[in-house]
């Protein structure tokens, strides 16, 4: 039975769940893993992710679709993802399969907690992962603990996708041959004083640029970014120091597949800026942000569609994504997951 929760009014939080998924690494072996009421979690005060930050994470969604289905959207893309980054970060990666499948036992568990159809909301889901025994030199833990929990959240935009606006940040957000291209929890402490300076100058986001020549566009602090060249033409900024956003690339093959669109990813100049009708911010929790300015220290850019609403483009783009998800359009193969 569905929790008696005000499901539209929800925001984008954490609410305590029924369960979630715990499995630990020890002695170069990766427990069975179990599901478990306990949301605490018990560690030295040496812990290794306390002082060198060797901790990953990542984020998807639980969908109810129109014919009353619970379903997760690409899960084994946010499995590939995870490995990649442990790798990275000298962590051992958890098994893609094993990923998946606690994935689908914690949102099983939690089916409870899964919004209904047409509310909105959906069912948040964040696996992470961090080294947890007593390191006091710097090197990799010996130690870790992968867990996965859940919480419900409400539609990102209640009343509707409003253009934000986002400026050129004077930071770097990731530096050359680093841990930009990998979902690292130090990438996100680094991006906290830019958004903070950033919404105290009444700024939404921040776009970072290339740190090596600063005349490149990369992405936000949470997300990719993506430009409407025309009504054929998408323009993906490319990069070795880009997150690789599930939803982006979800969003190239829709627009690609379903739109007929044109996909060009390359290097995008700060310059070039004004050559593009639509620009829209995408990853898991909004899907598509649609950005209205673009404000380079004082210099502003606004796109064709303004500040009131999205662009016809982001659109499309959107409603045919979410549609996918929802279970209103038929998906390519394996990207619907059903809990069962």
């Amino acid at each position: 039975m569905k929790k008696e929760i005000e499901w539209g009014k929800l925001g984008f939080g954490y609410i305590k769940t029924d369960k979630r998924y715990v499995s630990n690494y020890s002695n170069g072996a990766w427990d069975n893993g179990t599901l478990t009421d306990d949301d605490k979690i018990t560690m030295s005060e040496d812990a290794c992710v306390l002082h060198y930050s060797q901790s990953c994470f990542e984020g998807l969604k639980a969908y109810t679709t129109e014919d009353g289905k619970i379903v997760c959207f690409r899960p084994d893309l946010n499995a590939a993802r995870m490995h990649d980054t442990a790798l990275r970060l000298e962590m051992p990666p958890f098994p893609k399969d094993r990923f998946v499948d606690a994935v689908k036992q914690v949102v099983k568990a939690n089916e409870d907690w899964v919004p209904p159809y047409g509310t909105g909301a959906t069912l948040y889901i964040r696996p992470l992962m961090f080294g947890i025994n007593e390191v006091i030199g710097v090197k990799p833990a010996d130690d870790y603990q992968f867990r996965i929990f859940t919480t419900p959240v409400g539609p990102y935009f209640k009343g509707g996708a409003k253009p934000i606006k986002v400026k050129v940040s004077d930071f770097d957000r990731a530096a050359p041959h680093g841990t930009g291209n990998v979902k690292a929890g130090l990438n996100y402490a680094m991006s906290l004083h830019a958004i903070v300076t950033a919404h105290k100058e009444g700024f939404a986001e921040n776009i970072y640029l290339d740190p090596a020549t600063r005349t490149k566009i990369e992405e936000t602090g949470g997300a990719n970014i993506i430009f409407v060249e025309n009504d054929k033409k998408l323009v993906i900024p490319k990069s070795d120091s880009i997150l690789p956003s599930i939803t982006r690339r979800s969003i190239v093959y829709v627009a690609q597949n379903y739109l007929g669109m044109e996909v060009e990813e390359r290097e995008v100049l700060l310059a070039e800026i004004d050559n593009f009708k639509e620009c829209g911010l995408c990853g898991t929790a909004a899907v598509i942000s649609p950005v209205g300015s673009v404000n380079d220290h004082g210099k502003e850019f606004t796109f064709s569609n303004g500040m009131e609403k999205m662009g016809p483009v982001l659109t499309k783009l959107y409603e045919t994504l979410t549609g996918i998800q929802m279970g209103r359009i038929e998906a390519p193969e394996g990207w619907i997951v059903e809990i069962k």
